[in-house]
C-alpha cells in the first residue's frame, strides 16, 4: 500500500468505496487521515467498516471542517450533473480530487525518481498497460500495475527509486487528478465514448491531452485525427513528444509496418521486435499497442534487443483478443472488453471469417461503422438489449441471428462454424457494447464466455489440456 500522508490529522471525506475507493480510504487513513466516508451501497458500507474505516453519511458532516473530497472515478464529476457530494464540496470551497491525484502528489513529494508511466486513450490503453508491464518485468525492472486495471493505484507497493509505476488512466481518473505528472504519457488513440460523462468530444480529448501535456515525455498515437493535432499541439509547445503509428511510415518515431516495429530517430531508421507469430498482438491495433509500449521502454532506457524478447513472449490480456480455445479449424476468441464499436474494429479487422457474437447495453452509434467488415462475418449472433437494434443495422447484408444469451449464441456459434468450409473460422465474441444489461462488468461476461468454451467437448485449451 502506498500512504497518503499529506492530509495526516486533517478530515477527509470520501464518497464510493468500491475497489479503489476502499483502497484509497485504507491508504489515507495509513497516512494518518480523519477519513469521513460513504456509499449508497449497503454491502460496501459493511466492507469498509470491517476494514476499520470510519462510514457515516457525507450528508450531514460540516463540509468546513473537510480539507478534500475524494470521488470515486465512477461517480459524476460534471455529467450529465455534478453528484451531490460534489456540489456540497464546491459550496463549501472543498477541492475534489480522486486517487490518481493522490499518487501523483505522493510520488513528487516523497519518490520523485520513481519512474511513472501512464496510460490513456479510448481503445487500446489495457493492453499497452500490460505490454509496458510484461516487457519491464522480462528486463527484470520491478513494475508496479495498477490503475485502471489490476490492483487499484494506491494498493500498489510502497514508493522507492527501484520501482516503476505503469498506470492506466481513465478519462474519470484524469479528470480527477489536476496534477498528474507521469515520466512517459501515453495517449494511444481517440474516438467517441464516454460523452454522457464528459458532456462533448472537445471536452473528453481535453482531459487526455493535458495528461499528455503534463509528461516529462509524451508518446501519442497519430493515426486518429484529433490525436495526431494534440501530438502538434503539444510539440509546438516545446514539449517533447514520440509519436506512433501502426498506419504508415514516421520520419521521426516508433511505427509498424507489415507487422515490424521500427524507430525513426534523427533520420536514423532501426529495427525494434516482429510481431509475427504472437497470437497475443494479432492485428494492426496491437501493432499500435506495441508501438507505444516500444516508445515507453525506450524512454526508460531499455535496449531494442530486451524490448524485443519481452514482447515476444507477450501472455496477452484476459478479455482483449484471448484466445481461449480451439477446436478443430475453428479458433475461439473472448474480446469482451471491446464496449464500443471502434474497439470491436480491430477485433473485426484481425481475422477473415468470423462467426460474431455482439450485442449488450448500446452505445452512441451502434455498429453501423463497422460495415466495412460485414463481408468478413459469416453470421451475427445477437445478444442483450442492442439485439434489435443491431439487427437493423444488419438486415439484409449479413446473416444473423437473435440469440438472446451467450450461451445460445454459443451453441449456434460453435455448431455453424464447424460446417464452415473456410480455413480457421473465428467464434469471437466482441460485443460492441457495454455488459451492464446482463453482466456485472465485461470481466464476468468474458469469464463467463471463456468457462462456456472451455467446457465443449475436444476443446484445446491455451496453455496444454483438453476439455
Amino acid at each position: 500500500m502506498i500512504r497518503v500522508e499529506e492530509f495526516g490529522r486533517r478530515i477527509v471525506a470520501l464518497f464510493g468505496l468500491g475497489g479503489s475507493g476502499l483502497a484509497t480510504a485504507e491508504a489515507l487513513v495509513a497516512g494518518g487521515a480523519e477519513v469521513v466516508a460513504w456509499d449508497d451501497a449497503e454491502a460496501a458500507r459493511e466492507k469498509a467498516k470491517a476494514a476499520g474505516i470510519r462510514v457515516s453519511s457525507l450528508a450531514t458532516i460540516d463540509w468546513r471542517e473537510v480539507e478534500v473530497l475524494i470521488l470515486a472515478p465512477g461517480v459524476p464529476l460534471t455529467h450529465p450533473v455534478p453528484h451531490w457530494t460534489v456540489e456540497a464540496a464546491k459550496t463549501a470551497h472543498v477541492p475534489v480530487i480522486g486517487d490518481v491525484e493522490l499518487f501523483a502528489r505522493e510520488r513528487r513529494f516523497r519518490s520523485p525518481q520513481s519512474p511513472f508511466v501512464a496510460i490513456t486513450g479510448t481503445n487500446g490503453k489495457s493492453t499497452t498497460t500490460a505490454l509496458i508491464d510484461h516487457v519491464l518485468r522480462s528486463a527484470g525492472r520491478d513494475s508496479q500495475m495498477g490503475g485502471n486495471i489490476g490492483r487499484a493505484v494506491l494498493s500498489l507497493d510502497e514508493f522507492s527509486p527501484e520501482k516503476t509505476y505503469v498506470v492506466e488512466c481513465s478519462s474519470f481518473q484524469i479528470d480527477l487528478a489536476p496534477s498528474i505528472d507521469p515520466t512517459v504519457g501515453i495517449l494511444t488513440n481517440l474516438s467517441e465514448d464516454h460523452l454522457d460523462r464528459h458532456g462533448s468530444m472537445e471536452a473528453y480529448a481535453l482531459i487526455k491531452e493535458r495528461m499528455v501535456e503534463a509528461s516529462q515525455t509524451a508518446v501519442v498515437g497519430v493515426d486518429d485525427a484529433m490525436s495526431a493535432a494534440i501530438a502538434d499541439l503539444i510539440s509546438g509547445e516545446g514539449h517533447p513528444v514520440v509519436r506512433i503509428s501502426a498506419a504508415r511510415r514516421l520520419d521521426e518515431g516508433v511505427w509498424a509496418e507489415g507487422g515490424v516495429v521500427h524507430e525513426t530517430r534523427g533520420g536514423q531508421t532501426r529495427r525494434i521486435a516482429d510481431l509475427a507469430g504472437i497470437g497475443s498482438l494479432r492485428g494492426r491495433h496491437n501493432a499500435q499497442n506495441a508501438c507505444a509500449a516500444v516508445a515507453a521502454c525506450l524512454a526508460l532506457g531499455l535496449e531494442a534487443e530486451t524490448i524485443a524478447a519481452g514482447i515476444a513472449t507477450f501472455p496477452g490480456l484476459a478479455h482483449r483478443m484471448e484466445q481461449v480455445g480451439r477446436r478443430g479449424r475453428v479458433l475461439y476468441v473472448n474480446d469482451s472488453k471491446a464496449t464500443n464499436a471502434d474497439s470491436t474494429a480491430q477485433a473485426l479487422a484481425s481475422f477473415e471469417r468470423i462467426h460474431w457474437i455482439a450485442g449488450g447495453k448500446p452505445k452512441t452509434g451502434g455498429i453501423a461503422s463497422l460495415d466495412g467488415f460485414f463481408p468478413k462475418i459469416a453470421k451475427a449472433y445477437l445478444i442483450g438489449a442492442a439485439a434489435e437494434e443491431f439487427a437493423a443495422t444488419l438486415e439484409g447484408r449479413v446473416p444473423f441471428v437473435v440469440a438472446g444469451t451467450i450461451a445460445e449464441a454459443l451453441t449456434a456459434a460453435a455448431a455453424e462454424a464447424d460446417a464452415d468450409a473456410a480455413a480457421e473460422p473465428v467464434v469471437l465474441l466482441s460485443p460492441a457494447c457495454a455488459s451492464y444489461d446482463q453482466f456485472k462488468n465485461f470481466e464476468v461476461r468474458g469469464d463467463h464466455f471463456r468457462a462456456l468454451v472451455q467446457a465443449m467437448p475436444g476443446m484445446e485449451i491455451p496453455g496444454g489440456g483438453r476439455s
